[in-house]
């Protein structure tokens, strides 16, 4: 517990709107010999459940305390249910619900959860489209808020595998659903989650540690505190610049559409009664003036009084 304290204190500093755990039991979550999915080389444990028992050793009274401890620090707590069990107990503690990518099939522990009614975050790894829409579907059933988390379930993933660009395919299509990013790339230059802001992650998940040099397949990939801190730093330049994802422009611009746009303007003197012709105009800044977007409706129109070379032509020129 000290250590979960620990890890609440620096995800907070670090700058994380919320902290994620893990509520599972090995017998409830893995046959006993079910193979390893993870790097053997940083985790040498072959057998799932051999590794989940030595880590499942929390209960109700533990998650009821981090809850109190997260609302005391000032950062929202979250656990990744595995099984129904686990899911009915954190869902008193929880306002939003995580889905690992392992689960997308399970469909009692998805429709369980679903039926809280909470926002749920769904992890889409390891998936194809058919199956996510399945999902969806039946969570949609039951209308709980949703947001689709693109994912790849390899610890770590390798660059060339991170297809971020799945994030944009998400958005276009659940364009109902707010979609993210669960990374577990090597954080290096933090590259990934900047880019998948970019590219419209509106959620974020990274592992998370207070030392990235522990042995284990889950340290080593994870965020520290002051990993973090740069993370969360960029990732905000990152949300800032890429800012409004439909067209229009911006209150901060109307000085350039009034100046640094063109007018029709005359480029000699045109006597009055002079049908315009194209050689009587030029298009010239500042755009106070008829657009040149309209040129074709200028054309043929008889000047209703002389007008004066450079100057921006207005309706009431014309017969």
């Amino acid at each position: 517990m000290d250590l979960a304290r620990r890890l609440v204190d620096e995800a907070a500093a670090g700058g994380a709107d919320a902290i994620k755990f893990q509520t599972y039991k090995a017998e409830t979550l893995a046959m006993r010999h079910s193979p390893a999915y993870w790097d053997l080389t940083q985790e040498s444990t072959t057998s799932q459940f051999e590794l989940f028992k030595k880590y499942d050793t929390f209960g109700a009274e533990q998650y009821e305390e981090l809850k109190e401890y997260c609302d005391h620090v000032g950062i929202e707590f979250m656990s990744t249910p595995f099984d129904l069990d686990a899911a009915r107990a954190i869902n008193e503690l929880v306002e939003v619900h995580k889905i690992s990518s392992s689960d997308i099939t399970n469909r009692p522990l998805i429709e369980l959860i679903a039926s809280f009614g909470k926002p749920i975050l769904l992890s889409t790894g390891a998936s194809d489209l058919a199956e996510v829409r399945q999902a969806v579907g039946w969570i949609d059933a039951v209308g709980a808020p949703l947001a689709l988390l693109h994912c790849v379930l390899n610890y770590p993933t390798a660059d060339e595998d991170a297809n971020l660009g799945r994030i944009v395919s998400l958005r276009e299509e659940f364009a109902d659903k707010p979609i993210g990013y669960s990374d577990h790339t090597l954080p290096g230059d933090l590259e990934p989650l900047v880019i998948a802001a970019g590219l419209g992650a509106v959620v974020l998940e990274k592992h998370f540690t207070y030392n990235t040099s522990l042995p284990g397949n889950d340290h080593y990939h994870a965020l520290d505190e002051g990993t973090l801190r740069r993370q969360v730093e960029r990732l905000e330049r990152a949300v800032l610049l890429a800012g409004r994802f439909d067209m229009g422009y911006l209150e901060s611009e109307e000085v350039s559409r009034q100046h640094a746009r063109r007018s029709l303007v005359a480029a000699v003197d045109i006597p009055a009664g002079s049908v315009i012709e194209e050689s009587h105009l030029i298009a010239k800044r500042p755009g106070h003036g008829i657009s040149p977007s309209r040129i074709n409706e200028v054309l043929g129109r008889r000047a209703s009084h002389l007008i004066g070379a450079d100057t921006a032509l207005s309706w009431d020129h014309f017969e």
